[in-house]
């Protein structure tokens, strides 16, 4: 199988397993998912992770977060820059996602980061997805 955008992948893997109400989700590891993983710990989207060693590439086991109603925290994902068409934006044009509510995930020189980290660092970069 031929993936020629990983990032959109993983982002598909997590809204299905939501759609579909499932506890867990597994995708196959790199590095950069790895940190999409952390930032969404972090900001509370997912319950929590597991690094499975396969001895190939690894899995990356995520937990999902849902609320007293069943209903999964992560409202939205958007892959915002593709392999066809990037999407770069300098320290003062990173977008604010719903008035701060939710998140924008950037690949900047420092590493995978959010909007926020991105304005506090004065850095840009190019905009990976959008969350809330």
């Amino acid at each position: 199988m031929s993936m020629t955008d990983p990032v959109a992948d993983y982002l598909t893997r997590i809204r299905n397993a939501a759609k579909a109400k499932h506890a867990k989700v597994d995708i196959p590891a790199s590095n950069v998912k790895r940190e999409l993983t952390k930032i969404l710990k972090d900001y509370k989207f997912i319950k929590n992770y597991l690094n499975i060693d396969d001895g190939k590439q690894g899995i990356i086991r995520i937990y999902l977060q849902y609320d007293e109603n069943d209903i999964c925290v992560i409202k939205k994902m958007i892959r915002v820059s593709k392999p066809g068409l990037r999407k770069y934006v300098g320290s003062k044009e990173i977008p604010r996602i719903l008035n701060n509510l939710g998140i924008a995930i950037l690949s900047t020189s420092r590493g995978i980061i959010t909007d926020k980290q991105a304005r506090e660092m004065n850095i840009g970069g190019e905009v990976l997805c959008y969350v809330w």
